[in-house]
Protein backbone atom coordinates (compact mmCIF):
# COMPACT_ATOMS: atom_id res chain seq x y z
CA UNK A 1 0.00 0.00 0.00
CA UNK A 2 1.34 3.38 -0.93
CA UNK A 3 1.02 6.75 1.34
CA UNK A 4 1.94 10.44 1.03
CA UNK A 5 4.92 10.53 -1.71
CA UNK A 6 3.89 8.17 -3.55
CA UNK A 7 1.14 6.90 -5.46
CA UNK A 8 -2.48 7.79 -4.57
CA UNK A 9 -4.15 4.84 -1.87
CA UNK A 10 -7.57 3.12 -3.78
CA UNK A 11 -10.57 3.42 -2.18
CA UNK A 12 -14.15 0.73 -2.03
CA UNK A 13 -16.67 3.37 -0.06
CA UNK A 14 -19.25 0.67 0.86
CA UNK A 15 -22.12 2.52 2.27
CA UNK A 16 -20.89 5.68 0.28
CA UNK A 17 -24.40 7.70 0.75
CA UNK A 18 -25.18 7.21 4.87
CA UNK A 19 -23.48 9.37 7.05
CA UNK A 20 -19.58 8.06 7.39
CA UNK A 21 -19.90 7.61 3.48
CA UNK A 22 -20.55 11.16 2.81
CA UNK A 23 -18.44 12.28 5.65
CA UNK A 24 -15.50 9.78 3.63
CA UNK A 25 -16.55 11.15 0.54
CA UNK A 26 -15.47 14.74 2.02
CA UNK A 27 -12.12 13.67 3.02
CA UNK A 28 -11.39 12.33 -0.31
CA UNK A 29 -12.09 15.50 -1.81
CA UNK A 30 -10.18 17.29 0.60
CA UNK A 31 -6.85 15.14 -0.59
CA UNK A 32 -7.02 14.08 -4.27
CA UNK A 33 -3.44 13.66 -4.58
CA UNK A 34 -3.88 10.88 -2.00
CA UNK A 35 -6.88 8.93 -2.63
CA UNK A 36 -8.21 7.04 -5.70
CA UNK A 37 -11.75 5.75 -5.05
CA UNK A 38 -12.07 2.70 -7.79
CA UNK A 39 -15.57 1.41 -6.41
CA UNK A 40 -18.75 3.28 -4.57
CA UNK A 41 -21.36 1.09 -3.43
CA UNK A 42 -24.75 1.81 -1.37
CA UNK A 43 -28.01 0.11 -0.89
CA UNK A 44 -30.92 2.28 -2.48
CA UNK A 45 -30.17 6.39 -2.59
CA UNK A 46 -29.53 6.61 -6.75
CA UNK A 47 -29.65 9.66 -6.65
CA UNK A 48 -26.36 10.66 -4.40
CA UNK A 49 -24.95 7.41 -5.23
CA UNK A 50 -24.98 8.89 -9.26
CA UNK A 51 -23.50 12.17 -8.11
CA UNK A 52 -20.71 10.32 -6.04
CA UNK A 53 -19.97 8.72 -9.08
CA UNK A 54 -20.07 11.68 -11.34
CA UNK A 55 -17.86 13.47 -8.65
CA UNK A 56 -15.26 10.41 -7.72
CA UNK A 57 -15.61 8.61 -11.03
CA UNK A 58 -14.78 5.47 -10.37
CA UNK A 59 -14.69 2.16 -11.85
CA UNK A 60 -17.03 0.05 -10.63
CA UNK A 61 -20.40 0.86 -8.69
CA UNK A 62 -22.66 -1.20 -6.88
CA UNK A 63 -26.13 -1.16 -5.41
CA UNK A 64 -27.36 -3.21 -3.04
CA UNK A 65 -31.82 -2.74 -4.16
CA UNK A 66 -31.81 -4.53 -7.25
CA UNK A 67 -34.80 -3.13 -8.25
CA UNK A 68 -33.20 0.42 -8.21
CA UNK A 69 -30.57 -1.08 -10.49
CA UNK A 70 -31.84 -0.10 -14.13
CA UNK A 71 -32.08 3.82 -13.43
CA UNK A 72 -28.92 3.93 -11.67
CA UNK A 73 -27.70 2.64 -14.63
CA UNK A 74 -28.77 5.47 -17.06
CA UNK A 75 -27.73 7.95 -14.53
CA UNK A 76 -23.88 6.67 -14.22
CA UNK A 77 -21.15 7.93 -16.15
CA UNK A 78 -19.76 6.40 -19.39
CA UNK A 79 -17.69 3.48 -18.49
CA UNK A 80 -18.67 2.77 -15.17
CA UNK A 81 -19.34 -0.54 -14.44
CA UNK A 82 -22.50 -1.66 -12.45
CA UNK A 83 -22.95 -4.64 -10.07
CA UNK A 84 -25.94 -5.56 -8.31
CA UNK A 85 -27.05 -6.97 -4.74
CA UNK A 86 -25.58 -7.98 -2.00
CA UNK A 87 -22.82 -10.02 -3.76
CA UNK A 88 -22.12 -6.61 -5.30
CA UNK A 89 -21.38 -4.71 -2.71
CA UNK A 90 -19.08 -7.59 -1.47
CA UNK A 91 -17.68 -7.84 -4.08
CA UNK A 92 -16.48 -3.93 -4.47
CA UNK A 93 -15.07 -4.19 -1.07
CA UNK A 94 -11.98 -6.37 -2.59
CA UNK A 95 -11.16 -4.09 -5.23
CA UNK A 96 -8.62 -1.47 -3.46
CA UNK A 97 -6.06 -0.70 -0.68
CA UNK A 98 -8.70 0.56 1.68
CA UNK A 99 -12.03 -0.46 1.23
CA UNK A 100 -14.55 1.54 3.69
CA UNK A 101 -17.08 -0.27 5.52
CA UNK A 102 -19.80 2.24 6.50
CA UNK A 103 -22.93 0.05 5.85
CA UNK A 104 -25.28 0.18 8.67
CA UNK A 105 -26.38 -3.24 10.79
CA UNK A 106 -25.59 -6.99 10.47
CA UNK A 107 -25.83 -6.58 6.49
CA UNK A 108 -22.64 -5.44 6.83
CA UNK A 109 -20.53 -8.39 7.49
CA UNK A 110 -20.32 -9.71 4.06
CA UNK A 111 -18.39 -6.54 3.27
CA UNK A 112 -15.80 -6.96 5.98
CA UNK A 113 -15.41 -10.53 5.39
CA UNK A 114 -15.43 -9.79 1.50
CA UNK A 115 -12.38 -7.38 2.42
CA UNK A 116 -10.91 -9.29 5.05
CA UNK A 117 -10.42 -12.79 3.59
CA UNK A 118 -8.81 -11.24 0.00
CA UNK A 119 -6.20 -9.65 2.37
CA UNK A 120 -6.93 -5.93 2.10
CA UNK A 121 -6.93 -2.99 4.91
CA UNK A 122 -10.54 -2.92 6.12
CA UNK A 123 -11.46 1.09 7.31
CA UNK A 124 -14.64 -0.39 9.88
CA UNK A 125 -17.52 1.81 10.97
CA UNK A 126 -19.80 -1.12 11.30
CA UNK A 127 -19.51 -2.68 14.47
CA UNK A 128 -22.02 -5.01 14.15
CA UNK A 129 -20.45 -7.31 11.53
CA UNK A 130 -17.42 -7.67 14.25
CA UNK A 131 -19.50 -8.40 16.98
CA UNK A 132 -22.03 -10.28 15.88
CA UNK A 133 -19.99 -11.71 13.37
CA UNK A 134 -16.90 -12.37 15.57
CA UNK A 135 -16.54 -16.00 15.00
CA UNK A 136 -15.96 -15.98 11.26
CA UNK A 137 -14.54 -12.56 11.20
CA UNK A 138 -11.31 -13.95 13.77
CA UNK A 139 -10.78 -16.12 11.17
CA UNK A 140 -10.91 -13.89 8.23
CA UNK A 141 -8.49 -11.05 10.12
CA UNK A 142 -5.49 -14.06 9.68
CA UNK A 143 -5.42 -13.60 6.21
CA UNK A 144 -2.18 -12.35 4.95
CA UNK A 145 -2.14 -8.65 4.37
CA UNK A 146 -5.57 -8.05 6.50
CA UNK A 147 -5.93 -5.52 8.86
CA UNK A 148 -8.81 -3.75 10.71
CA UNK A 149 -8.48 0.14 11.25
CA UNK A 150 -11.96 0.91 13.42
CA UNK A 151 -13.56 4.35 12.17
CA UNK A 152 -15.63 4.05 15.52
CA UNK A 153 -14.12 7.64 17.06
CA UNK A 154 -13.65 5.51 20.51
CA UNK A 155 -12.09 2.17 19.02
CA UNK A 156 -9.76 4.44 16.24
CA UNK A 157 -9.08 7.13 19.57
CA UNK A 158 -8.05 3.57 21.48
CA UNK A 159 -6.27 2.31 18.29
CA UNK A 160 -4.27 5.78 18.87
CA UNK A 161 -3.40 5.53 22.40
CA UNK A 162 -2.46 1.89 22.20
CA UNK A 163 0.61 3.31 19.73
CA UNK A 164 2.38 4.90 22.70
CA UNK A 165 3.15 1.19 24.54
CA UNK A 166 3.39 -2.49 24.19
CA UNK A 167 -0.17 -4.55 24.57
CA UNK A 168 2.03 -6.51 27.48
CA UNK A 169 1.68 -2.88 29.39
CA UNK A 170 -1.87 -2.16 29.33
CA UNK A 171 -4.09 -2.26 32.42
CA UNK A 172 -7.15 -1.40 30.87
CA UNK A 173 -9.48 0.35 28.32
CA UNK A 174 -11.62 2.86 29.00
CA UNK A 175 -14.39 4.19 26.82
CA UNK A 176 -16.09 7.52 26.46
CA UNK A 177 -19.92 7.63 26.23
CA UNK A 178 -21.56 11.01 26.18
CA UNK A 179 -24.54 9.54 27.52
CA UNK A 180 -26.76 10.44 24.82
CA UNK A 181 -29.74 12.67 24.90
CA UNK A 182 -31.40 11.05 28.39
CA UNK A 183 -28.38 11.51 30.63
CA UNK A 184 -29.64 13.19 34.22
CA UNK A 185 -33.41 12.22 33.41
CA UNK A 186 -35.80 9.80 36.41
CA UNK A 187 -36.99 6.65 35.43
CA UNK A 188 -40.69 9.03 35.49
CA UNK A 189 -38.99 10.99 32.70
CA UNK A 190 -37.80 8.31 30.55
CA UNK A 191 -40.72 6.27 30.41
CA UNK A 192 -42.29 9.39 28.61
CA UNK A 193 -39.90 9.62 26.16
CA UNK A 194 -40.48 9.35 22.27
CA UNK A 195 -38.97 9.05 19.13
CA UNK A 196 -38.38 12.61 18.55
CA UNK A 197 -36.21 12.80 21.61
CA UNK A 198 -34.10 9.69 21.04
CA UNK A 199 -33.11 11.08 17.75
CA UNK A 200 -31.62 14.35 19.28
CA UNK A 201 -28.28 13.65 20.44
CA UNK A 202 -26.13 16.35 22.64
CA UNK A 203 -23.07 16.27 20.41
CA UNK A 204 -22.92 13.68 17.70
CA UNK A 205 -25.50 13.85 14.52
CA UNK A 206 -25.40 10.35 13.18
CA UNK A 207 -28.04 7.88 11.37
CA UNK A 208 -31.06 6.81 13.09
CA UNK A 209 -30.34 3.56 14.48
CA UNK A 210 -26.75 4.24 16.13
CA UNK A 211 -28.36 7.67 17.51
CA UNK A 212 -31.07 5.70 19.08
CA UNK A 213 -28.24 3.12 20.36
CA UNK A 214 -26.69 6.28 22.00
CA UNK A 215 -29.65 7.19 23.69
CA UNK A 216 -30.42 3.76 25.25
CA UNK A 217 -26.15 3.05 25.84
CA UNK A 218 -26.71 -0.21 23.48
CA UNK A 219 -23.86 1.65 21.47
CA UNK A 220 -21.38 1.68 24.83
CA UNK A 221 -22.35 -1.82 25.44
CA UNK A 222 -21.59 -2.88 21.84
CA UNK A 223 -18.49 -0.77 21.82
CA UNK A 224 -17.51 -3.03 24.60
CA UNK A 225 -18.13 -6.35 22.66
CA UNK A 226 -16.01 -4.43 19.48
CA UNK A 227 -13.40 -3.16 21.80
CA UNK A 228 -12.43 -7.11 23.45
CA UNK A 229 -12.87 -8.42 19.44
CA UNK A 230 -10.54 -5.89 18.21
CA UNK A 231 -7.97 -5.80 20.96
CA UNK A 232 -8.02 -8.99 22.53
CA UNK A 233 -8.37 -7.71 25.95
CA UNK A 234 -10.99 -8.88 28.91
CA UNK A 235 -13.95 -7.50 29.97
CA UNK A 236 -12.80 -6.75 33.07
CA UNK A 237 -10.08 -4.81 31.41
CA UNK A 238 -12.62 -2.71 29.69
CA UNK A 239 -14.52 0.08 31.27
CA UNK A 240 -17.09 2.93 29.95
CA UNK A 241 -16.93 6.43 31.66
CA UNK A 242 -19.96 8.92 30.62
CA UNK A 243 -18.05 12.25 29.66
CA UNK A 244 -20.34 14.57 28.70
CA UNK A 245 -18.70 17.03 26.37
CA UNK A 246 -17.30 14.40 23.76
CA UNK A 247 -13.71 15.51 23.64
CA UNK A 248 -12.01 12.54 25.14
CA UNK A 249 -12.83 9.96 22.78
CA UNK A 250 -11.27 6.87 24.91
CA UNK A 251 -8.36 6.09 26.26
CA UNK A 252 -5.82 3.67 27.42
CA UNK A 253 -4.36 3.37 31.22
CA UNK A 254 -1.08 1.33 31.05
CA UNK A 255 0.41 -0.52 34.28
CA UNK A 256 2.26 2.27 35.46
CA UNK A 257 -0.71 4.07 36.19
CA UNK A 258 -0.24 6.33 33.29
CA UNK A 259 -3.04 7.04 31.00
CA UNK A 260 -3.08 8.35 27.27
CA UNK A 261 -6.35 9.97 25.60
CA UNK A 262 -6.89 11.15 22.03
CA UNK A 263 -8.47 14.29 21.78
CA UNK A 264 -10.09 16.73 19.59
CA UNK A 265 -13.86 18.27 18.89
CA UNK A 266 -16.65 15.71 17.22
CA UNK A 267 -15.83 15.16 13.80
CA UNK A 268 -16.06 11.92 12.59
CA UNK A 269 -13.64 13.21 9.50
CA UNK A 270 -10.53 12.93 12.16
CA UNK A 271 -11.30 8.99 12.31
CA UNK A 272 -12.27 8.16 8.75
CA UNK A 273 -8.90 10.03 7.78
CA UNK A 274 -6.82 7.90 10.10
CA UNK A 275 -8.07 4.95 8.68
CA UNK A 276 -7.84 5.80 5.08
CA UNK A 277 -4.20 6.99 5.58
CA UNK A 278 -2.75 5.01 8.63
CA UNK A 279 -0.18 4.47 9.60
CA UNK A 280 0.34 8.07 7.91
CA UNK A 281 -1.45 11.35 9.18
CA UNK A 282 -3.49 13.46 7.21
CA UNK A 283 -1.87 17.14 6.16
CA UNK A 284 -5.03 18.86 7.30
CA UNK A 285 -6.76 19.09 10.55
CA UNK A 286 -10.43 17.96 11.88
CA UNK A 287 -11.66 18.00 14.63
CA UNK A 288 -8.83 20.91 16.32
CA UNK A 289 -9.24 22.45 19.71
CA UNK A 290 -9.25 26.19 20.64
CA UNK A 291 -7.52 25.19 23.93
CA UNK A 292 -8.35 28.70 24.97
CA UNK A 293 -11.97 28.00 24.72
CA UNK A 294 -11.94 24.45 26.44
CA UNK A 295 -13.55 25.39 30.18
CA UNK A 296 -13.66 22.04 31.47
CA UNK A 297 -14.09 18.06 30.87
CA UNK A 298 -16.47 16.19 33.39
CA UNK A 299 -16.41 12.26 33.88
CA UNK A 300 -19.07 10.07 35.42
CA UNK A 301 -20.23 6.48 35.74
CA UNK A 302 -23.10 5.43 34.10
CA UNK A 303 -26.31 4.82 35.21
CA UNK A 304 -26.80 1.23 34.97
CA UNK A 305 -29.97 0.88 37.11
CA UNK A 306 -31.99 3.24 33.83
CA UNK A 307 -29.66 2.43 31.24
CA UNK A 308 -30.20 -1.62 31.24
CA UNK A 309 -28.72 -2.16 27.98
CA UNK A 310 -24.56 -2.00 28.69
CA UNK A 311 -25.04 -4.09 31.45
CA UNK A 312 -26.86 -7.28 28.59
CA UNK A 313 -24.29 -6.20 26.06
CA UNK A 314 -21.29 -7.01 28.91
CA UNK A 315 -23.50 -10.18 30.08
CA UNK A 316 -24.05 -11.58 25.69
CA UNK A 317 -19.99 -10.85 25.38
CA UNK A 318 -18.86 -12.55 28.48
CA UNK A 319 -21.29 -15.66 27.12
CA UNK A 320 -19.21 -15.52 24.03
CA UNK A 321 -19.48 -17.65 20.87
CA UNK A 322 -23.24 -16.82 19.34
CA UNK A 323 -24.93 -15.02 22.14
CA UNK A 324 -23.24 -11.39 20.85
CA UNK A 325 -25.28 -12.45 17.42
CA UNK A 326 -28.36 -12.85 19.44
CA UNK A 327 -27.52 -9.49 21.52
CA UNK A 328 -26.86 -7.25 17.84
CA UNK A 329 -30.30 -8.77 16.44
CA UNK A 330 -32.63 -8.13 19.40
CA UNK A 331 -31.42 -4.49 19.47
CA UNK A 332 -31.70 -4.04 15.86
CA UNK A 333 -35.30 -5.43 15.87
CA UNK A 334 -35.86 -3.77 19.19
CA UNK A 335 -34.92 -0.39 17.72
CA UNK A 336 -36.62 -0.50 14.69
CA UNK A 337 -39.91 -1.71 16.88
CA UNK A 338 -39.64 1.79 18.73
CA UNK A 339 -38.46 3.93 15.59
CA UNK A 340 -41.81 2.59 13.87
CA UNK A 341 -43.92 3.42 17.29
CA UNK A 342 -44.64 0.15 18.44
CA UNK A 343 -42.70 0.03 21.25
CA UNK A 344 -41.39 2.34 23.92
CA UNK A 345 -38.19 3.53 24.87
CA UNK A 346 -37.87 1.66 27.70
CA UNK A 347 -39.10 -1.72 25.93
CA UNK A 348 -35.91 -1.67 23.85
CA UNK A 349 -33.86 -3.36 26.50
CA UNK A 350 -36.87 -5.08 27.52
CA UNK A 351 -36.79 -6.88 24.22
CA UNK A 352 -33.12 -7.22 24.18
CA UNK A 353 -33.29 -9.18 28.29
CA UNK A 354 -36.40 -10.67 26.85
CA UNK A 355 -34.69 -12.07 23.55
CA UNK A 356 -30.84 -12.88 25.34
CA UNK A 357 -32.59 -15.26 27.75
CA UNK A 358 -33.46 -17.40 25.19
CA UNK A 359 -30.43 -17.75 24.00
CA UNK A 360 -28.85 -21.05 24.51
CA UNK A 361 -25.07 -22.09 23.76
CA UNK A 362 -25.18 -24.73 20.60
CA UNK A 363 -22.54 -26.28 22.60
CA UNK A 364 -19.39 -26.06 20.33
CA UNK A 365 -16.78 -24.19 22.72
CA UNK A 366 -16.89 -22.58 25.99
CA UNK A 367 -17.70 -18.87 27.18
CA UNK A 368 -15.65 -15.86 26.25
CA UNK A 369 -15.19 -15.98 23.00
CA UNK A 370 -13.52 -19.84 23.54
CA UNK A 371 -16.09 -21.34 20.68
CA UNK A 372 -14.61 -24.05 17.75
CA UNK A 373 -14.68 -22.25 14.60
CA UNK A 374 -17.92 -21.56 13.25
CA UNK A 375 -19.78 -20.58 9.89
CA UNK A 376 -20.98 -18.05 8.19
CA UNK A 377 -23.86 -19.90 7.63
CA UNK A 378 -24.19 -20.61 11.07
CA UNK A 379 -23.73 -16.83 12.12
CA UNK A 380 -26.38 -16.26 9.88
CA UNK A 381 -28.49 -18.72 11.51
CA UNK A 382 -28.08 -17.51 14.51
CA UNK A 383 -29.17 -13.41 13.83
CA UNK A 384 -32.21 -15.26 11.83
CA UNK A 385 -33.28 -17.47 14.87
CA UNK A 386 -32.78 -14.40 17.34
CA UNK A 387 -34.93 -12.13 15.01
CA UNK A 388 -38.08 -14.51 15.52
CA UNK A 389 -37.73 -14.61 19.01
CA UNK A 390 -37.22 -10.54 19.08
CA UNK A 391 -39.86 -10.64 16.84
CA UNK A 392 -42.40 -12.64 19.38
CA UNK A 393 -41.14 -10.40 22.34
CA UNK A 394 -42.11 -7.23 20.52
CA UNK A 395 -45.43 -8.71 20.00
CA UNK A 396 -45.80 -9.49 23.72
CA UNK A 397 -44.98 -5.77 24.64
CA UNK A 398 -47.32 -4.15 22.23
CA UNK A 399 -49.87 -6.53 23.57
CA UNK A 400 -49.12 -5.12 27.22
Amino acid sequence: MTSSGGAPVRVSLIGSTGSIGTQAVEVIEACPERFDVVALGAHRSVDLLADQAHRLRPDVVAIGDAASAVRLKEMLPAGVELVVGVEGLAAIATLADVAVNGVVGFAGLSVTLAALQAGRRLALANKESIIAGAPVVQQARRTEGAEIIPVDSEHCALHQCLRAGSRGEVARLLLTASGGPFRGRSREELAQVGVVDALTHPTWTMGPKITVDSSTLMNKGLEVIEAHELFGLPYDAIDVVVHPQSIVHSMVEYADGAAMAQLSLPDMRLPIGYALAYPDRLPMAFGAIDWTALSSLDFEEPDRSLFPCLDLAYRAGRAGDLAPAWLNAANEVAVAAFLAGRVTWTAIAAVVEGTLDRYESPGRGGAGGTAAPRTVDEVLEADASARRVAEAVVAGQEAA
